[in-house]
């Protein structure tokens, strides 16, 4: 799946930030606490070795050791004030106790008293350097999805218990399965659930609003093998499909979730990705119609043709516009 430069970002500021303080790490230590492979750690480095403050001459960029690289370590030696503690402003500190009023209210957090603690502590800590200015603020988030259902989930994931839920997709499709959920994340709006499903016997992800009902068995969950990465596709099970792009629409690489993204001679890239909403694929398809060089499987195009001619006979119908 291709990784979205808004994730990459975060992973470049915390890779400053923790060289800063642990001094020399090697390259598999690095890419071990970060989540990745050796190779995107060092794809990350000589990325932040061309970053730096306006003017861009080499006194003005982030540094490293080109030694220590070449022996396998990553050693930090200027990190141009990016680790110093920040100073907000008042209304900078009002939108973040605003942003963590909200997500104190989400049922990720709620579901996880790890993160409910840490929020909690940040927001006090913020609340009260703020003062007057933070009291007066009111933040009311409204859960995603059936409240039951929500505090169904929450409750099995706190109890350590499997879950029977009846699910729909976005193709419409409705489907009853047993799982054992892992954890609830936030993406843009949505709300999604990390688990085991017993039916398709391998992980899923499932976007909450779609989860019809819940219900909490006393059964504990197994221990799966589960990888924590979610890519935020409702389920696995929808059909794959092969689109290639020219060089121009290369945003959709990171604004769409992918499954994979392969760079072709020219400029142009394939992706691969889940057919979970159709409707939406044929939106994206028409928007990037004179980008799009090729898509399988040849259904999708008969879709996208179809609809493109119902909406040109709809003009057709209009009456002519009048001369003036």
């Amino acid at each position: 799946m291709a990784e979205r430069a808004d994730d990459r970002l975060v992973r470049l500021l915390g890779i400053v930030a923790f060289l800063d303080g642990a001094g020399p790490v090697p390259v598999g230590d690095l890419a071990h606490r970060f989540g990745v492979s050796e190779r995107q750690v060092l794809d990350d480095v000589d990325a932040l070795w061309v970053s730096g403050t306006p003017g861009y001459w080499p006194d003005d960029l982030i540094d490293f050791d080109a030694d220590s690289i070449e022996r396998g370590v990553v050693r930090l030696t200027e990190a141009r004030g990016m680790t110093r503690p920040l100073r907000l402003g008042t209304r900078e500190a009002v939108a973040l106790v605003a942003a963590l009023r909200a997500m104190r209210e989400t049922g990720a957090v709620q579901a996880d008293p790890q993160r409910a603690g840490v929020v909690e502590s940040v927001l006090a800590k913020l609340t009260g350097a703020t003062g007057e200015a933070a009291a007066a603020l009111d933040v009311r988030l409204a859960p995603e999805g059936e409240p039951r259902v929500v505090a169904v989930v929450s409750s099995a994931l706190a109890a350590g218990h499997r879950l029977r839920i009846r699910y729909v997709t976005a193709s419409d499709e409705e489907s009853e399965r047993e799982i054992d959920p892992v954890s609830l994340h936030t993406q843009d709006e949505h709300a999604y659930l990390l688990a085991w499903c017993h039916r398709a016997q391998g992980r899923r992800t499932f976007r909450v609003d779609r989860i019809l009902d819940a219900v909490e068995l006393d059964t504990p969950v197994e221990g799966h093998d589960v990888d924590p990465d979610v890519d935020f596709t409702p389920t696995g099970d929808a059909p794959l499909a092969t689109i290639t792009f020219a060089s121009p629409a290369r945003a959709v690489a990171e604004q769409v979730p992918v499954e994979s993204v392969r760079d072709l001679p020219g400029g142009a890239f394939e992706v691969r990705l889940r057919v979970t909403n159709p409707v939406w694929l044929r939106q994206l398809l028409l928007a990037r119609a004179r980008h799009v060089l090729s898509v399988e499987p040849a259904s999708l195009v008969d879709d996208v043709r179809d609809a493109a001619r119902c909406a040109l006979a709809a003009y057709a119908d209009l009456p002519p516009a009048s001369g003036g």
